[in-house]
């Protein structure tokens, strides 16, 4: 069964959405204001029609940004999911919230004004898998993958797992 519609959440799922139609302007937004947001260099958003998006689980929590913009974010986790300027027929939901971000390839940036002047050296750093990252804070990458709570990139029924029935 093919899956006709785009699915996300936040870190800890407490918070799941569901969007029926296509994202539009997928971008990269480098504002401050987008920054201090992510607590990131830059925010990735898309285009989302409000009358195709729903979430699922949860409720999104808000915080006024300034007079037209409101951002939604998990009150548990705290992880950022959308910008929406009130008024509008559509909002933006954050590319790294969707199960698969991966499939939205940013087209536009914006804000580029604070955009970090080192991002163009980026691929020229050492870089390494996660199972591969150096450990030099003692915690052992395994460790952190056996106690994950972090919820997994798609539906699930329950959540967190300790909710769950045995056998499910």
């Amino acid at each position: 069964m093919s899956q006709n519609y785009l699915a996300g959440g936040c870190q800890c799922g407490a918070v799941r959405y569901r969007i029926a139609g296509k994202l539009t302007m997928p971008h990269i937004c480098h504002c401050r204001m987008c920054q201090k947001a992510s607590g990131n260099y830059f925010m990735p958003l898309a285009n989302a029609m409000k009358s195709e998006f729903v979430v699922t689980r949860g409720s999104v929590a808000w915080f006024r940004s300034s007079g037209p913009v409101r951002r939604g974010f998990c009150a548990g986790c705290g992880t950022p999911l959308i910008f929406d300027t009130i008024g509008l027929d559509h909002l933006n939901v954050t590319l790294g919230s969707l199960d698969k971000p991966a499939d939205v390839v940013p087209e536009l940036q914006f804000g580029i004004e604070a955009r970090m002047p080192w991002f163009a050296s980026l691929d020229g750093l050492p870089a390494s898998t996660t199972e591969d990252d150096p450990d030099p804070d003692g915690v052992v990458v395994a460790e952190v993958a056996a106690t994950n709570h972090q919820h997994p990139d798609h539906e699930t029924e329950v959540w967190p797992v300790e909710e769950m029935e045995p056998g499910k």
